[in-house]
């Protein structure tokens, strides 16, 4: 029998939700702080449940021998983030063949297309601020990253559509951790989407649409598991949605990326040119230092004994993916903004890890994260090198109980030019 002989710092209490709701973000570093320990057992949603933050941490969390992921992500998440039976929540061999299928789309010339659509909306975009007294940052990038979705994946999208589908896969993003009518608007808009997206699949199959050839609805709609089937319809769309949705989520990379150029003047200075490096380095620090999304869970397969501490089968397990970012032993001073530090930066895949952590191809590491940083890169050339505007007055602040965070003012600029 295995014996854990070191007793793990544990919160006193019933219940923890509340204050994780709270403090978001910070909760499980504030509490690594108290204990100096980036380890420790909580109770959360009525039941214990291991926190830990750190490289270390990240590396035993990705352990597929040590954990899983079914069972493991709220209710509430599933029903608006995730859907049911989504690649995120499969294991072992039918989580591998799934994944494959998203690594699949992404190739070199996909990335090159992404980036070229993120380019081509951009650029209308622009255009039409320049009509407009003001504009909303994070509200135009969810719009705009709907169209490019939309068009990468093969999905068609009458223009009349855009504005709804965009409330829709927003709300997917921005409800989980909410509660009365935002998570039921949540609810609502992946019954919606789910609904939608299934009659394309559908009309796909059955050769009354044509998508495109490599494109995401063309690969999913004609997808067999395992067992050489078809997925079946709801399974299918919500994998759709799990390659739409997380492209449309980077808006809130996007509003951070603006309350960069906005407020790190330096840094901005240095991205004059659109030198390709630089502006890769600013966006892997927008990355790390700003919140997107605050953990990610898992259950433990069978026991374990890791540094002294026993890990029992079946406990809820949660990986700090922004305070690993954060950590003072893993980067040098971690809140201050310095994309200088990635220039020479060689990292390990446990160290960094806005989007997860580990084997892209694999692992449980968020496929689209190469998707992320082509778009990343051609908003932050708009943002700082071919737009000019003015920034009135606003509150910029963000709030780490807010779950995703985001600038309050949505980040507002006016009398927007094309440069």
């Amino acid at each position: 029998m295995l014996e854990g002989n070191r007793p793990m710092p544990a919160e006193e209490g019933l219940d923890h939700s509340l204050a994780f709701l709270k403090e978001g973000y910070l909760y499980i570093t504030n509490r690594t702080l108290g204990f100096q320990s980036d380890v420790f057992e909580t109770r959360l949603l009525g039941e214990r449940a291991i926190c830990m933050r750190g490289e270390e941490a990240a590396r035993l969390f990705y352990d597929e021998d040590k954990f899983i992921r079914f069972g493991a992500a709220p209710k509430r998440v599933i029903k608006t983030l995730f859907g049911e039976n989504g690649v995120q929540t499969l294991d072992g061999e039918a989580h591998r063949h799934r994944k494959a299928m998203f690594m699949s789309l992404m190739s070199d010339d996909a990335m090159q297309r992404i980036r070229e659509l993120t380019r081509k909306y951009w650029e209308i975009a622009a255009k039409n601020f320049e009509t407009r007294k003001e504009v909303e940052i994070y509200e135009e990038a969810k719009e705009l990253l709907c169209r490019v979705a939309c068009e990468w994946a093969g999905v068609p999208l009458e223009p009349e559509e855009v504005r709804e589908k965009t409330g829709w896969f927003g709300a997917l993003f921005e409800s989980p951790a909410s509660i009365g009518i935002t998570y039921m608007k949540g609810r609502n808009a992946r019954t919606k989407a789910e609904s939608w997206v299934s009659g394309l699949i559908e009309d796909v199959r059955a050769n009354r649409f044509t998508a495109p050839e490599h494109s995401a609805l063309a690969v999913i709609s004609f997808y067999r598991d395992l067992n050489g089937q078809l997925l079946d319809l709801k399974t299918a769309a919500m994998e759709m949605l799990n390659i739409i949705r997380p492209i449309v989520a980077v808006s809130i990379y996007i509003a951070f990326t603006a309350l960069a150029v906005i407020q790190q003047h330096e840094e901005r200075e240095k991205l004059a040119g659109s030198d390709e490096v630089r502006l890769g380095h600013f966006i892997q620090e927008v990355r790390r230092f700003y919140p997107f999304f605050p953990v990610t869970a898992a259950r433990v397969a069978e026991d374990f004994v890791w540094k002294g501490y026993r890990f029992e089968q079946g406990t809820l397990t949660m990986l700090d993916l922004y305070g690993t970012n954060h950590h003072p032993d893993l980067w040098d001073k971690p809140e201050k903004f310095m994309p200088d530090r990635f220039h020479h930066w060689r990292g390990s895949p446990f160290r960094f890890i806005p989007q997860g952590g580990g084997d892209h191809d694999t692992g449980h590491r968020c496929a689209g994260e190469w998707l992320t940083l082509e778009i990343m890169k051609e908003s932050l050339d708009f943002l700082a090198n071919r737009m000019s505007y003015d920034v009135p007055q606003q509150d910029l602040s963000y709030s780490f109980s807010d779950i995703p965070s985001l600038p309050h003012s949505n980040i507002v600029i006016q009398n927007v030019r094309s440069v």
